[in-house]
């Protein structure tokens, strides 16, 4: 029988409904997401591991399920891809390194554990740089081959942007969520810090990294975000407080007409000319409801800040790789490595509590808006496959553990995709969510593109 290619067009919010309906069953779209997969792969390159047998496996346990009377879990049926650095006990789990290849966790990951709770059929491990660092993978950008897809999650969102799954996990600990889902033309979306467990998940900066989605619409990120924000005691970023209640958010009304704050940010003579002639355009669609504010001094450092803890964690957590086989890590992972064991532990401490600080200034700035809007990425992706692209854009949010969203709403002078990213106050993430719907149906894109 012919896997029905409309399945992978859907939502992964339609899905669920269609399945929840009877209409449509676990294996059938196991069985489209396959053979989308298939028909793409070899020129995307978005999976490190995948197994159909296994697939296949999953789902029909899931119609039995259901044929069964028994309950079923919100992601029931949808297929998930997740970044090769998320444990899972079933498959391998290589963190974009030879020295890792074949390695099989006992245990999954936190986050997994969740999917299997809800009902998703984990699809597979997607693609990522080398230990989810800057030096890129084969993953090619789907919208041209020619371009990169963004680094690190650069399988999950060339993954999701090509149709072969509707949602993915990713991870950023500087711009590796909101960067490839602006360049694959996805939306991208990264919790505050402490929303998503980290347990079972490669450590490159405990105080720098968050797991983050990807999906075609905001209702779907959200929709698999909430499934996620659970409380893990085993992370320590994370505290037991309410759940954010992030799908509600992210299909409620907002009570006020929403007000966004421009932020051009230390780094705006980055953006590419296309770039700030889009934003210009997003300005004037917006008249009155978009005014422009510059961040304090203090945030000039901030760029300088995040490198610090990050390349101080690189040294640190990734030192055993750099002992058991330095010869087989890249040059440029390598000098990060060294050079993070040249940094001062007062530096380390000083930039850990500046942390806050920023933190204090951004809550004065949501005090008055509701969002922050600023590029997601310097332009539209990158010619060549040498390069992930330019994070710069990212740093301070992620530095700051704020949640950021970018949405596919602009376009460069070739056609490709360039993000829109939306910052909330820390914490804030289902109003965040809320705004980036109430923007996307501004724009006319409140369903997948």
């Amino acid at each position: 029988m012919t896997a029905n290619p409309e399945l992978t067009r859907l939502a992964a919010s339609d899905l669920r409904h269609r399945i929840a309906r009877g209409e449509v069953r676990a294996v059938e779209v196991a069985e489209a997401h396959l053979e989308a997969i298939s028909a793409r792969e070899e020129e995307v390159r978005a999976w490190t591991f995948l197994d159909p047998d296994h697939v296949m496996l999953q789902a029909r346990m899931l119609d039995s399920l259901r044929s069964s009377g028994r309950p079923t879990g919100p992601l029931h049926g949808i297929p998930v891809g997740l970044k090769d650095i998320i444990d899972t006990r079933d498959m391998p789990t290589c963190n974009g390194t030879p020295l890792d290849a074949g390695r099989r966790p006992q245990t999954d990951a936190f986050t997994v554990a969740r999917l299997r709770e809800a009902g998703a059929i984990v699809m597979g491990k997607t693609a990522t740089t080398e230990l989810a660092v800057m030096n890129p993978c084969e993953t090619r950008n789907p919208h041209d081959p020619g371009r990169t897809p963004g680094g690190s999650s650069s399988g999950s969102a060339a993954a999701v942007a090509a149709s072969m799954v509707p949602l993915a996990l990713g991870t950023q600990t500087n711009g590796s969520v909101i960067r490839p889902a602006s360049f694959c033309g996805v939306v991208g979306y990264k919790p505050s810090r402490g929303t998503i467990s980290r347990r079972g998940v490669l450590t490159q900066s405990p105080t720098l990294d968050s797991v983050g989605v990807f999906a075609r619409s905001v209702e779907d990120a959200a929709l698999l975000a909430d499934v996620l924000a659970v409380y893990d005691e085993a992370d320590p970023a994370m505290r037991p407080v309410a759940r954010p209640q992030l799908l509600d958010g992210a299909t409620a009304t907002p009570p006020l007409t929403p007000v966004l704050a421009f932020v051009p940010s230390p780094v705006w003579d980055r953006a590419e000319p296309a770039t700030r002639e889009a934003f210009g355009e997003l300005r004037d669609e917006l008249n009155g409801g978009f005014d422009q504010i510059d961040l304090p001094e203090p945030f000039d450092r901030a760029h300088e800040l995040h490198r610090t803890i990050m390349l101080a964690d690189i040294a640190r957590n990734f030192a055993r790789y750099a002992e058991r086989g330095r010869d087989q890590l890249s040059p440029l992972l390598r000098g990060m490595i060294d050079e993070g064991r040249t940094l001062l532990a007062v530096d380390y401490t000083l930039a850990q509590d500046w942390v806050e600080i920023l933190n204090s200034a951004l809550d004065r700035i949501f005090d008055r808006y509701d969002a922050i809007v600023t590029p997601a990425t310097t332009g539209e992706a990158p010619v060549g496959l040498t390069t992930t692209g330019d994070p710069v854009f990212c740093t301070i949010w992620t530095y700051c553990g704020v949640p950021a969203i970018t949405l596919p709403l602009l376009q460069g002078e070739n056609g490709l995709p360039i993000g829109v990213q939306l910052v909330g106050r820390r914490g804030g993430d289902a109003r965040l969510l809320r705004t980036a719907s109430w923007l996307m149906r501004r724009f006319g894109m409140a369903t997948p593109i």
